[in-house]
């Protein structure tokens, strides 16, 4: 057993494995259909910190036990532009689902969540209720590693630059979205964040909904927007999570993108709940 595991198993609560060498590990020792006492919950949020992606196994939950999880670390919030169906009783709790006469959308392009809103969120919730295994898995990437990685000299052109966050491209994604015919005004982040909860700057660009930076067009800035994607997405800094029935799965929308494995079709039954917990302006 290495270090990282022994250091999170010493209070006999919580186990963290990590996954990959860069982020991501399975957090053994949590029922969440059960409440989480203060103890606990600290131990899985410093996980959430520490890997940025955690995942739980074999969890049997209904939508209210995963609405109150979220909400330990934030509230939980439907999609802004409201492009996610809401459970009926549940209206803060989206469907994803994929099945026949019922494509899902796409999702298989590198971004972070709903970087286009004012407040973007912490992070997001998936929970997998039926799945084909061995199809759709889900990349994440490490932004804190795509951010310290650069020179010194880019770091320093990158420090106090804005971007703007669009999204423009909802407008036009199909199936199976709610209508959103009109994208709100662009908002304008730092390129550089820092993370409220660990202090750590992080690289806040994603190609998908980053337009361009302050100040330059989006032809001047795709060039620049492509290479840091392209160093943020290395294999090294990848982890590729392969989705079992009853995982909960749950990653930092502040410092990783993700990326939907695209290699099923209707044919392939996939069915999740996802919830997404508030976070704060970057600054």
């Amino acid at each position: 057993m290495d270090a990282a595991v022994r250091n999170e198993t010493e209070s006999g609560r919580v186990v963290a494995r990590p996954l990959s060498g860069t982020l991501g590990a399975e957090i053994g020792g949590v029922d969440l259909s059960r409440p989480l006492d203060d103890r606990a919950f600290a131990e899985v949020r410093e996980a959430f910190h520490r890997h940025l992606v955690i995942v739980m196994r074999d969890q049997r939950i209904e939508p209210e036990h995963l609405v109150a999880f979220t909400e330990r670390f934030g509230r939980a919030e439907p999609h802004p532009l409201g492009s996610r169906r809401g459970l009926d009783e549940h209206p803060r709790v989206m469907v994803l689902e994929n099945g026949p006469g019922k494509p899902g959308p796409r999702n298989d392009f590198w971004h972070s969540d709903i970087s286009f809103d004012e407040t973007p969120p912490l992070g997001s919730i998936l929970y997998a209720i039926e799945v084909t295994e061995g199809r759709a898995d889900t990349m994440f990437c490490n932004m804190y590693e795509a951010y310290e990685g650069l020179s010194d000299g880019l770091k320093s052109t990158l420090d106090g630059m804005t971007a703007q966050h669009s999204a423009e491209k909802l407008t036009r994604e199909t199936p199976n979205r709610l209508s959103v015919d009109e994208a709100p005004p662009a908002v304008t982040h730092p390129v550089v964040r820092t993370h409220p909860g660990t202090g750590r700057k992080v690289l806040y660009v994603n190609p998908h909904y980053t337009s361009n930076f302050t100040g330059w067009t989006p032809e001047e800035s795709r060039p620049l927007l492509d290479m840091l994607t392209a160093r943020a997405t290395r294999p090294e800094n990848v982890f590729r999570h392969r989705w079992r029935v009853g995982d909960v799965l749950m990653w930092d929308n502040r410092c990783a993108m993700h990326y939907a494995v695209r290699d099923y079709d209707d044919t392939m039954p996939r069915l999740m709940h996802r919830t997404t917990a508030a976070g704060d302006r970057p600054y």
